[in-house]
């Protein structure tokens, strides 16, 4: 799929959308919702629509920009920041489970919701939820057994109402 700038695109396998800054195949920068430049390989995008900017010159793009900033700090609300959602339901992470042990399964889970975990204290996402499900709780404990070894989060039950029962929520502690 060809991306040009300013196409939308969404991030396969993950919430995130954006606006494609820079090209340089197989490589594309997006700016995510949030503002933070991220680079991808181009088969993790897909389009989601393209947008169009106007402006006359770079000067009054970069005060446009600056400007945006400005009000979006202003107004921001507990509400309104980024928070990376990471469903590690195996039948989200693989297409199928034939030839896998359970051990497999469960360390495919755990070690997406590491590197998930990983890429978004380096990229300083302030949150980040994981949805890991009921079931017997193997899952569930060892996940809280991995971010105990972290220094720089809080994590406790997500919302049950905006991420239903077995998700558990992130905070990451920016130094």
């Amino acid at each position: 799929m060809k991306f040009q700038i300013n196409d939308t695109v969404s991030v396969l396998d993950d919430a995130i959308d954006g606006v494609v800054i820079a090209v340089n195949p197989p490589e594309v920068t997006i700016e995510t919702e949030d503002g933070f430049p991220l680079k991808l390989h181009e088969s993790k995008l897909v389009k989601t629509g393209t947008e169009t900017f106007t402006f006359s010159g770079i000067a009054d793009a970069k005060a446009e920009k600056a400007e945006k900033k400005k009000n979006h700090i202003k107004g921001k609300s507990h509400t309104d920041e980024f928070v990376l959602v990471v469903d590690l339901h195996i039948e989200k992470l693989v297409k199928s489970t034939h030839r896998m042990s359970n051990y497999d399964i469960l360390t495919l889970q755990l070690d997406t919701a590491k590197h998930k975990l990983d890429f978004s204290i380096q990229k300083r996402f302030p949150k980040v939820v994981l949805v890991h499900g009921v079931g017997d709780g193997v899952l569930k404990e060892d996940i809280y057994s991995m971010l105990r070894r972290y220094d720089n989060i809080r994590f406790y039950e997500a919302d049950y109402r905006e991420y239903g029962i077995g998700a558990t929520e992130i905070r990451i502690l920016q130094q």
